[in-house]
Formats: C-alpha cells, structure tokens, sequence
C-alpha cells in the first residue's frame, strides 16, 4: 500500500513511460498485442508470466484504472467493467452458484433489485432483504446457503447508511463474504475496505468520471475472490474499453477536489432546503435531523454530493417541480459537474411495487439532487422559482429552452 497521501496517489499513478518519454498516458486502442516469439505466447496463455494478450483480458489503460482505484480503495486486486451494473452481476456471478442465497440491503439501486429478483432466481439463487435499522434482526435471515450480503452505503436515493463494522462483523460471524456498493461516497468519502469488507463495487460513470461522459464499472477487494471474478470476466467478456478507462483515470485525478465542492453545494442546499415551506424533509447524511447522522460522521469524511427531499403535495408537486426546472438537469444520471435531478419513483425506481418503493423511503414526492459544481446562488435561483411555482404551468418548457439556446448560438 502506498504511503502518499489520497489526491497524490489519484494523480501520479500511472503506467510505465514508452520509449517516446510521454508525460501523460497515451490511449492503448489495441484489440491485441504481439509476442515476442512462441515460448512467450504459450508462458502468457499459461498464466506463468504477467502481460497483456487481448484487450478484453487486460489493456495498459485498464491495468492503471485498477491499480489507481486499487491504491485509493486500500485494496489488494481490482477489475474494470463496461458499466456499474456488470460489475455488480460480474461480482455475483463469479462468486456464487445454483441453490445460494444472499442477503440484501432493500435500499438499493433499481437494476440491482432487477438481478437479484428476476435474473438470479432462473439460476437458482434467491435473496431475502434485511431491516439495516434493526442489525439485531440480521442473523434471523441467515440460512444454511446465504453466502453473501450486499449493501449500498449511502443508499439511492434514501441516504440510508450501513454501519460498515457491524456490517464486517456480522459477516465474518457467520462465514459470509460482504460486498459494497460504494458509488455514492467514493474512496475520497469511505473506504469500506479498511473496515473489513471483502469487495466494494463503483458505478464509474458517476462521480469517478465527474462530467457525464463514459459510462464503466469497477471492483475492489482481496486477491483471492478477484482471481475468481477475473476468470470469470475473462470468459464472458464485460471488458471496459480502453479509451474509457483512460478517461477515468485522468478524471480521478481531481475527484478530491470535485468532491469537495459536490459535498459543499451539496450541503448548503440540504440546510437551505430545511427551510423552504414546499419542501416535508430533507435527507442528507450530515444533518442534524438524519436519523444516522452520527455513523455518517464516523464513517464518512463528508456527507456526500446527493441530498434527497420529499415535496408536502406529493406526485403532482414533483411533476409540476420538474416541468419548471431551467438551469438544473433533469436527467437519470448523477455525480456530474452540472446538478442534476431525478424523481425516482417514475424513473430509476419504477419497476419496484409501490410497497418496495416506501418500505425504503422511496415517496411519490421524493426528489434526489446531485450537486454540481455551479455557483450556489445560480441552483438556488433555479430551485426557487421551480419551487414557487409548482400548480402553474411553466413559463418556458425544457424544448423551448433549447429551441431558444439554439437560436441564441445561431444568431450571435
């Protein structure tokens, strides 16, 4: 493990120079590589030897990704995906067989619900959901076949938190290997890792690449369960391209510092947000009013740059929210430089019943805010006159807006 501080080793692990003496890391856009004669292509193909065959096992520009999140993470092995959710199903798959059964936080992603509740049962593998409010009910679900529990920590979109060393100490009690989905806290906010959980997952394309561009997936944990993921990604082929994983590399390189200022704006509107009469609650792990505010602050370094708010007239409150919306993007994805906002319940989170949906938070009039990197007062300003104006139609729709953007740039 290195010794430098987080933001030095985000920016200065790289891959060796080439002979050309490069300062930043060239694209390696190969689909394969040469050998040098006969006996080195058999010692690669036979595992005797470390080096690249064929991008969809390795590449230069995948190799420094993991070993850059590999430093980050404080974890011994890492793999690249092509997305979030084909490292969580790379992970599972790899892991587990027929007649094996998980347990779960309920407060996850949607498509994360979809693997465990429509895909792996075809397989044989079932999940029962844990109550991660109440930990001393969690050994009640253990069964002779549970051989892993996955959790998200903070949760999409409810900020529910996981308390990480109960989470490694119920795991290790009864033999189970402890995944965790750490996308919305990053290693810069939490590294499950160094509490003793044994892999932890990232959605890249979120807050690792910072500017809504490449999508991509990633995990991190112990050698030995890597080497297993490995084989298994090696022959079903969820390979990250090169031209991505160079593109998350030099955007980890300022992840500290966008964080910080996701985490600031991020806060600033949650205490604003407190205030606004439209608004029933507001959920953001470093409030006062957040019912884990003190394990956020133990375990985390800020609170994050999501913050989640329920409007007091419900579905239609949301709707007319929305519609009004100018600056901010309404938009599905999250951990961008531009704010950001989704409904869930419409969107990420449909496909879960209406009871699935409220038994982790999940209202018809929640909203979920990702903090940009803007000026305060200009989302403020935005959020204002949306809020003002929920039950009146808006003044300019979102194609209006384009429409007139478009004819602004034409026009000079």
């Amino acid at each position: 493990m290195s010794n430098r501080h987080f933001e030095t080793d985000a920016i200065r692990h790289q891959e060796s120079r080439t002979q050309f003496r490069e300062h930043s890391v060239p694209l390696y856009l190969t689909s394969s590589f040469l050998f040098d004669d006969a006996e080195q292509a058999r010692a690669l193909f036979a595992d005797e030897i470390p080096g690249n065959i064929y991008t969809r096992f390795s590449n230069p520009n995948n190799s420094e990704l993991i070993g850059k999140i590999c430093r980050l993470e404080g974890a011994e092995d890492g793999l690249a995906c092509a997305s979030g959710m084909s490292a969580i199903f790379t992970s599972l798959g790899a892991l587990l067989r027929s007649g094996d059964h998980i347990l779960a936080s309920r407060a996850l992603f949607g498509s994360t619900h979809q693997i465990l509740n429509q895909i792996l049962p075809k397989w044989g593998i079932t999940t029962s959901y844990l109550d991660l409010r109440s930990p001393e009910t969690w050994s009640e679900a253990v069964q002779p076949s549970t051989k892993l529990v996955l959790v998200e920590t903070p949760s999409n979109p409810g900020l529910e938190l996981v308390d990480l060393e109960r989470l490694v100490q119920f795991s290790r009690q009864h033999g189970l290997l402890s995944l965790v989905d750490n996308c919305f806290a990053t290693p810069y906010l939490q590294q499950p890792l160094r509490y003793g959980v044994d892999l932890v997952t990232h959605s890249a394309t979120k807050f690792l690449d910072g500017q809504g561009r490449v999508i991509g997936g990633l995990i991190a944990g112990r050698s030995p369960l890597l080497q297993e993921i490995r084989f298994f990604a090696r022959h079903t082929g969820p390979a990250l391209s090169p031209f991505n994983a160079w593109v998350f590399s030099k955007s980890l390189e300022t992840l500290a510092v966008r964080m910080d200022r996701h985490c600031d704006n991020a806060e600033a509107l949650a205490r604003w947000l407190e205030q606004r009469p439209e608004v029933e609650r507001v959920i953001y792990p470093f409030l006062d009013s957040h019912p884990q505010v003190d394990l956020a602050r133990c375990q985390m370094k800020r609170g994050g740059g999501v913050v989640s708010f329920v409007l007091r007239e419900g579905a239609s409150a949301a709707r007319s929210f929305l519609d009004r919306l100018q600056l901010l993007s309404h938009t599905a994805n999250l951990g961008d430089t531009r704010t950001t906002v989704t409904h869930p319940a419409s969107t990420t989170h449909s496909k879960l019943t209406e009871a699935d949906r409220l038994a982790v938070g999940i209202s018809s009039g929640l909203i979920r805010i990702s903090a940009g990197l803007e000026h305060l007062d200009d989302l403020k300003a935005d959020l204002v006159q949306a809020l003002e104006g929920i039950g009146s139609p808006p003044s300019l729709s979102s194609v209006d807006r384009k429409e007139t953007s478009a004819d602004e740039n034409n026009h000079g």
